[in-house]
């Protein structure tokens, strides 16, 4: 972020990527811990999901137009709910204690919540124009 105008000038200035970010750390440490013989099943996908929340982000706000920002940042969302799903999957085969699980819970909800209102602004841009 721009110190003296306190204008965004990086995707990593948004506060949907900082909280997705601390999400996708979170799972990558968090899936070390899944057996060996889902390295290539839920440990890839649920990690696959995690990062994407984050890139579609950075990609959508490289994007000229709002269109097309909101286009990435819907994919961001459905990544959010992709996750959700791998982590109800990943606590219900055992992989996730319950104290785990709803600590990736309640992060991935604050995401969820914070790239709606990233949508939400940028609609308001496509409609005032």
């Amino acid at each position: 972020m721009n110190q003296e105008s306190g204008k965004i000038v990086s995707f990593t200035d948004l506060d949907a990527w900082k909280e997705g970010h601390k999400l996708v750390l979170r799972v990558y440490v968090i899936t070390k811990s899944f057996p060996k013989e889902e390295l290539f099943g839920l440990t890839s996908q649920t990690r696959r999901c995690a990062v994407s929340i984050t890139s579609n982000i950075a990609e959508g706000f490289s994007r000229y137009s709002y269109k097309e920002k909101l286009h990435f940042y819907f994919i961001s969302l459905g990544s959010v709910t992709e996750l959700q799903n791998q982590l109800l999957i990943a606590r219900d085969v055992g992989y996730l204690t319950l104290e785990v699980f709803n600590e990736l819970a309640q992060q991935s909800i604050k995401v969820h919540k914070i790239t709606n209102g990233l949508i939400k602004q940028t609609n308001r841009f496509i409609h005032n124009s």
